[in-house]
């Protein structure tokens, strides 16, 4: 393939992922990183992983939230919106329980912002009973599959393309996930099978 585009003249898309700066809150206690020391996950529903990302809209930015089930990679509820919130997280989240109903020992992990350390966040994860973990201070590697779902997404979707209103770019990004991304693109670390192949579906 390299060679290929060589002679091509072609260069692979690469898109930089914008972190966002969250203003800290000493009152909302951070977990620890319990990923670290549990089995990799062998079904759905075992491991969830979520994060936020920022989109730029015209001369603005938007969030992006996605919960990622981290058997099969596959998005199980995404949201984009023009403000980050606890509700904002909390939305996504509670999206992902509805359609996928895990069993109490779900393990759920996201970095240490504070939408995800917010109370009302933590009244739900507490009421579906799911063990919250956390990434360690400075060490956003500890989430890399939301972190390689962004790059992908901005480097095939968002990467030179312009959107003029939220509605446009909801919808594409609606069809990258469940057009695309799920459904049709290989993952090698799936052995090249698509995450609903992964996961028996379809």
């Amino acid at each position: 393939m390299a060679r290929l585009m060589r002679e091509w003249g072609m260069k692979a898309r690469v898109a930089r992922v914008y972190r966002r700066m969250t203003k800290r809150r000493d009152d909302l206690k951070a977990l620890p990183n319990y990923r670290l020391d549990a089995e990799k996950p062998d079904a759905v529903n075992q491991h969830w992983s979520s994060d936020v990302t920022y989109i730029k809209l015209g001369k603005r930015y938007v969030f992006l939230a996605v919960v990622l089930d981290l058997f099969s990679r596959r998005i199980i509820s995404w949201r984009l919106g023009e403000s980050l919130s606890a509700d904002f997280a909390r939305a996504t989240l509670r999206e992902a329980f509805t359609s996928r109903q895990p069993a109490s020992d779900l393990l759920f992990h996201t970095d240490r912002g504070i939408e995800y350390r917010a109370h009302k966040t933590q009244a739900l994860l507490k009421q579906h009973r799911v063990r919250h973990s956390m990434n360690r201070p400075g060490q956003c590697t500890d989430n890399a599959e939301v972190e390689s779902f962004f790059k992908t997404l901005k480097g095939e979707l968002l990467h030179a393309t312009s959107f003029v209103t939220l509605r446009q770019l909801r919808k594409h990004i609606k069809h990258y996930i469940e057009g695309f991304y799920n459904s049709c693109r290989l993952h090698s670390g799936l052995g090249y099978r698509t995450p609903l192949e992964f996961e028996g579906v379809g």
